[in-house]
């Protein structure tokens, strides 16, 4: 299949399955708190039942975030060691079971290990992404965000003696919540930062999971939304730091905070939507007894955000992957490109707004952090390139010779981001050559339906290649689910491969489903090579 053309799925364009609407006009805070309870708790509404292909999905994007995490620590990535060393030094606050950090036993306060987990499984840039968008619906906000809040969801599960099949759907309701509130309301046009939504879905649905009632959820809710938003000053200046990494793990952390100080009796704001001085009707003004919009919310079937969610296929910033499909493509039509990058002239690129401000910004044509390199589209496509050449050099049997690199073959992986590799000149003649434009009207109606992009190289002897418009890169929701599916499980294979003795192993121990409440409760409780056990 032409993943640059795939179509979507029948189950991606119109899922089936029941949803509830909670209107502007009422109080959607306590609407969330309701629905959060009849969700995880109500018989009816576990009797309509959750579709297979949805609970697959949450597994597939789950065990996707515990590889970018576990990997994150074994190369001792900074953010994560810190909040992971924090954690471990606490305690359980009285009457909880606390929480486990990824590759420790040891329990310690719930809200720090969520925060250390959340970390991980983010430092990377490497899981689950979101474009906040449902044009049958009308939805089309385009909030990004990401799939980096089931830790709180075990953590949840871990109080509250849940089993698999319950965890699943508290799971899927912080991504269902946190997803539809990415398709009606865009933070980033009032420099709010995407992970809100996620802190919003993770006070809902954790203290609905350990048993709030309907006030201490909105309570929770009210608490995030009135004193605890993130601005997009973590991703200011030309070189990005760890607040840029760790803001869903800190939003994570305050959202717990928030559940358990409810919990205890402590009265948040209500009814905050409507709240003409909260972030939503502050700044989208509305008549009062409103907020800016309705909130439709998945029941039943597969009717979930989640179907519209894609996948990343290595370290890179989602927006690029256009551009990277584009350079797989090149390479397979005309293997003599990988083998002979000195004779290319000029890489000219075309790509939608807002990846055109966010990875082709100037300033980060010269990255000197993982964090800059990995949202820099000029380094990401020369490295790519030069993995190309690599792979295509390669001494290979002969019945392997008419063998082309792929997604496979090119996955950007850690170690494509180490300091040196930044620093190699070979990637700095490739940037050289590349030029990044604005494609304009045409290619902006695109997004965020596609990620279109097109790169055009023109080389000496080959001549001009590519050019073709991209919309559809694999990993995207409407690409090839199984050959994503795929190169998704190698990318896990080759994250935890120097982490854990048994990738194979790992990924089974982590299958969420049919789990006993005493498995899960350990979920994450397994070594990891050169982390501290606890």
């Amino acid at each position: 299949m032409n993943t640059s053309t795939s179509t979507r799925s029948a189950a991606w364009e119109s899922p089936a399955g029941s949803t509830v609407l909670l209107p502007r006009t009422e109080n959607q805070a306590l609407g969330l708190a309701r629905y959060c309870i009849d969700f995880l708790r109500s018989h009816k509404a576990a009797a309509a039942g959750i579709g297979r292909a949805t609970l697959d999905r949450v597994e597939q994007f789950h065990l996707d975030s515990v590889g970018c995490g576990v990997s994150a620590l074994a190369h001792r990535a900074n953010a994560p060691t810190v909040l992971r060393r924090e954690a471990l030094g606490t305690l359980p606050a009285t009457g909880s079971r606390g929480g486990n950090c990824f590759g420790s036993a040891r329990p310690c306060a719930v809200e720090k290990a969520v925060a250390a987990n959340a970390s991980a499984v983010r430092e990377w840039d490497s899981n689950g992404t979101n474009f906040g968008y449902d044009a049958a619906k009308g939805r089309i906000a385009g909030e990004f965000g990401h799939n980096d809040f089931y830790p709180v969801a075990v953590a949840a599960a871990r109080e509250a003696g849940l089993d698999g099949d319950a965890t699943l759907r508290v799971m899927l309701l912080i991504d269902e919540i946190r997803g539809r509130l990415a398709e009606v309301f865009a933070l980033r046009k009032y420099s709010i930062d995407h992970v809100h939504h996620g802190a919003v879905a993770c006070a809902a649905a954790f203290t609905a999971a350990v048993g709030g009632t309907v006030d201490q959820i909105e309570s929770a809710i009210g608490m995030v939304v009135a004193h605890y938003v993130p601005f997009r000053a973590i991703r200011a200046g030309h070189q990005l730091s760890d607040s840029k990494g760790a803001s869903a793990a800190l939003s994570a952390e305050v959202a717990v905070m928030s559940a358990r100080r409810a919990l205890a009796g402590f009265l948040g704001p209500r009814d905050v939507f409507r709240n003409p001085l909260a972030i939503y009707r502050l700044n989208e003004p509305c008549p009062d007894g409103q907020s800016p919009f309705d909130l439709e919310l998945g029941v039943s079937g597969d009717a979930f955000a989640i179907h519209a969610m894609h996948f990343k296929l290595g370290l890179y910033e989602h927006q690029s992957a256009g551009a990277i499909q584009a350079i797989v493509d090149a390479c397979a039509a005309r293997p003599q490109l990988a083998r002979d990058l000195g004779r290319i002239r000029a890489i000219r690129v075309k790509i939608y707004e807002p990846a055109y401000s966010i990875i082709a910004d100037p300033a980060k044509r010269t990255p000197t952090t993982r964090q800059s390199a990995d949202h820099s589209l000029p380094f990401i496509l020369a490295k790519t390139l030069l993995k190309a050449h690599a792979f295509a050099v390669k001494p290979r049997e002969a019945a392997a010779s008419e063998e082309v690199a792929g997604w496979e073959s090119l996955m950007l992986l850690p170690d494509d981001y180490s300091d040196a590799a930044i620093a190699d000149a070979d990637i700095r003649q490739l940037i050289d050559r590349i030029t990044i434009e604005h494609g304009g009207r045409e290619y902006d109606t695109l997004y965020p339906d596609g990620i279109p992009t097109s790169v055009e190289i023109d080389h000496e002897s080959l001549g001009l290649l590519g050019g073709e418009l991209v919309r559809y890169p694999l990993g995207h929701a409407r690409s090839d689910a199984d050959r994503t599916a795929a190169v998704v499980a190698l990318k896990f294979d080759r994250l935890v491969a120097a982490a854990v003795d048994d990738p194979v192993r790992l990924r089974e121990r982590l299958r969420v489903a049919r789990r006993s409440p005493e498995e899960i409760a350990e979920l994450y409780a397994f070594p990891i090579h050169g982390c501290d056990p606890g």
